[in-house]
């Protein structure tokens, strides 16, 4: 998982050991986003077996530690952690739902901390381009602003902050965007990792 990548011609079982976590993965995304499209929240349904097959896949193919093929446990919990703390902390603040947390701790669990950072980087790019789309199309881009400007300095602050949208703000599936940064490292991966090799040195 977090070294080389093993070739088709490796056999199906080698195939197999080295991509099951790939297609738990692309199986949840896709259930994730679909949820989050029509519900608007990702449910623990979704990420809480994801984050198990993780950590008991990883386990049973790479033991405690892993090598430079399997994440073991070890790598699956330090995935876990760097995917769901950070958004943990956003969550906390009022910024996002528990679900889109939890998914990147069931990305993290799956992938390991390196495919989850890029994960990640690519979802909240993603959740920019929608953010700034939306404010353009209904041309509340001053007002949004403000309202983000206001959050970032109550973040800052003794307390909870205040979630800087409004009752009347649109809201943008984030669930979806962080779905949508998970499948594109997850493409890149599998196409031998042309962009997150240079962008990311992995």
């Amino acid at each position: 998982m977090q070294g080389k990548l093993v070739p088709l011609s490796a056999g199906v079982w080698a195939c197999a050991l080295a991509y099951w976590a790939y297609a738990v993965l692309a199986v949840a995304l896709v259930v994730a986003a679909w949820t989050d499209v029509r519900r608007g929240k990702i449910p623990n349904g979704v990420t809480y077996p994801a984050v198990a097959a993780g950590l008991i896949g990883h386990t049973l193919v790479g033991g405690l530690t892993g090598d430079d093929v399997a994440l073991g446990l070890a790598g699956a919990l330090g995935g876990l952690a760097v995917g769901f703390l950070p958004l943990l902390l956003v969550w906390r603040a009022g910024g996002i739902g528990g679900g889109d947390a939890k998914l990147m701790g069931a990305v993290g669990a799956l992938t390991g901390w390196s495919f989850t950072l890029a994960a990640m980087f690519y979802g909240f790019l993603v959740a920019a381009i929608m953010a700034v789309f939306v404010m353009l199309k209904l041309g509340i881009t001053r007002r949004t602003l403000g309202r983000v400007w206001r959050f970032l300095y109550l973040a800052f602050t003794p307390g909870k902050p205040a979630d800087p949208a409004a009752a009347d703000s649109p809201k943008i599936p984030f669930g979806l965007a962080l779905c949508i940064g998970s499948a594109a490292q997850l493409v890149d991966v599998l196409l031998g990792g042309p962009v997150s090799s240079r962008v990311f040195g992995s």
